[in-house]
């Protein structure tokens, strides 16, 4: 993800607009947007390709303030992607027809935009919650991988996958596609990528078996051909990982996956194809999400010591990066373009850590469009819009 940039807009980063919020300034930004400009070249006496190419050197933070055609452009496919955040998220009230909502934040415009609807041929019947698990939700795995985002795990109603082949979003594209079956669709699994493939590892399916238990898939992304399928790879030494959603991180060439917040780790070498156990010192800070900086820098944070910490190899040991009481609670982690960004307590808000600053490390919370809470985050290349 070294290519794409995340950008925050200094002046909006604690003052979120959302959709739901802010419904007269768009408008007037869409009848503005529509006031007879589509003809103006992009900079007077040049061709719009040769103008195209002196922008994409320009930040787009400015190029977003200075004209509506300028706007129009850096939104545009062809036009260098910035990073933004995504997120799932569930309503708060039960008036919505969908237990799931998907929503990209713009950290150049400071807006929450939902995600196009998934396809509606297969229906996606997934719950979050079910009266045996009245105290948490189940689990909705995604992964970011390539510039897109991926479902890859759920669960139905009557306790069954919900998924029997991915579910991938492409934001320049602004398309949804399904990816290949699954050799074995499963739930409650541990779910991650590494080295430009995805990986589902252990969990269950409409019931508990030692095998599935124990196995190991793999979709190679690059090969999107009509050869594109899910492979089996070196089982688990056992179940420990079944039964419970793991977050599976790509790091350095492996998956490092660990269960009951560093209770038990294990680390899959994706070229050796070879599981062994994780280093002592590893597992000992794993404290709550982890994510991997462009799958070769470990960030965990310690949700009840609320501090951030990064994975010295040389040392097998944490070091703090930053505490603060808004990570306090931080359920599930992302990192991307020099940020770490975690799902607050509560799922009130995204924190955001800016660990490239070039002093101290600066911290501040997005907060979630209104009447929402989110369950998990991810950083992507921005969404594509129309018009």
């Amino acid at each position: 993800m070294s290519k794409y940039r995340l950008t925050i807009s200094s002046k909006r980063q604690k003052l979120t607009q959302t959709l739901t919020t802010q419904p007269q300034a768009q408008d007037q930004d869409k009848a503005e947007d529509d006031d007879g400009d589509d003809h103006q070249p992009l900079l007077p006496g040049l061709p719009d390709h040769i103008a195209h190419l002196c922008l994409s050197h320009v930040h787009p933070s400015i190029l977003h303030n200075v004209c509506h055609s300028w706007r129009r452009l850096i939104y545009s496919p062809s036009f260098p992607p910035f990073l933004s955040l995504y997120a799932l998220f569930s309503p708060k009230s039960n008036s919505s027809s969908s237990p799931i909502h998907f929503f990209t934040f713009d950290p150049v415009s400071s807006t929450w935009d939902p995600l196009p609807p998934p396809p509606p041929d297969p229906p996606l019947h997934l719950i979050l919650q079910h009266p045996s698990f009245l105290s948490r939700n189940l689990p909705v795995q995604l992964v970011s991988l390539s510039g897109k985002l991926i479902l890859l795990a759920a669960t139905t109603h009557n306790f069954n996958p919900a998924l029997t082949r991915p579910l991938i979003f492409d934001p320049i594209r602004r398309t949804w596609t399904f990816g290949p079956e699954l050799v074995t669709p499963r739930r409650w699994c541990a779910a991650g990528c590494s080295r430009g493939a995805a990986y589902v590892a252990s969990g269950i399916g409409s019931q508990f078996s030692s095998d599935v238990a124990k196995s190991v898939e793999k979709w190679d992304l690059m090969n999107r051909g009509k050869n594109s399928r899910w492979e089996k790879t070196g089982e688990l030494k056992d179940g420990r990982f079944s039964r419970e959603a793991i977050d599976a991180v790509g790091w350095k060439g492996k998956l490092c996956l660990v269960n009951v917040k560093g209770a038990k780790g294990a680390v899959y070498d994706v070229v050796a194809n070879t599981w062994d156990d994780m280093r002592e010192g590893m597992v000992r800070g794993w404290r709550g999400p982890v994510a991997a900086m462009d799958e070769e820098v470990l960030y965990g944070i310690d949700e009840n010591s609320c501090t951030l910490s990064k994975y010295d190899e040389v040392m097998d040991d944490w070091k703090e990066v930053v505490k603060s009481d808004l990570l306090k609670g931080a359920r599930h982690a992302a990192a991307g373009g020099g940020r770490v960004c975690a799902v607050c307590e509560n799922g009130g808000g995204i924190v955001v850590v800016d660990v490239k600053a070039a002093a101290a490390p600066t911290i501040f919370v997005v907060d979630t469009p209104l009447g929402f809470e989110a369950l998990s985050v991810h950083i992507l290349p921005r969404m594509s819009k129309i018009g």
